[in-house]
């Protein structure tokens, strides 16, 4: 998976970092969200509790993705600003718990 960061935005008022990407994956599957999160918090040198992505598009046929993401600049910040399902997207899913048996 090789990602290219298209454009950066600062955006004073939000307090965020606005980046639209393009990710080449050559395996045929299109990333994680997770993945994508993790490889854009990196190549922004940020914690990846403070990137959200917001929008992924992979083009028909191709082996490309684009999309948008949001990097906050403290994570009480983003929790006031995104809405619940894009914070619910770009978390981890839970592992169910084990019942426990008697």
């Amino acid at each position: 998976m090789e990602l290219q960061i298209v454009s950066k935005k600062e955006n004073p008022l939000l307090k965020r970092n606005e980046v639209q990407f393009t990710v080449v994956h050559a395996q045929g599957k299109t990333p994680t969200r997770l993945d994508v999160k993790r490889s854009i918090a990196s190549a922004l040198q940020v914690s990846d509790k403070l990137v959200f992505v917001k929008q992924m598009h992979t083009m028909t046929g191709t082996n490309k993705t684009v999309g948008k993401a949001n990097a906050y600049e403290t994570e009480a910040q983003a929790k006031q600003i995104e809405p619940t399902y894009i914070i619910k997207r770009n978390t981890p899913p839970e592992k169910p718990k084990e019942e426990a048996t008697a």
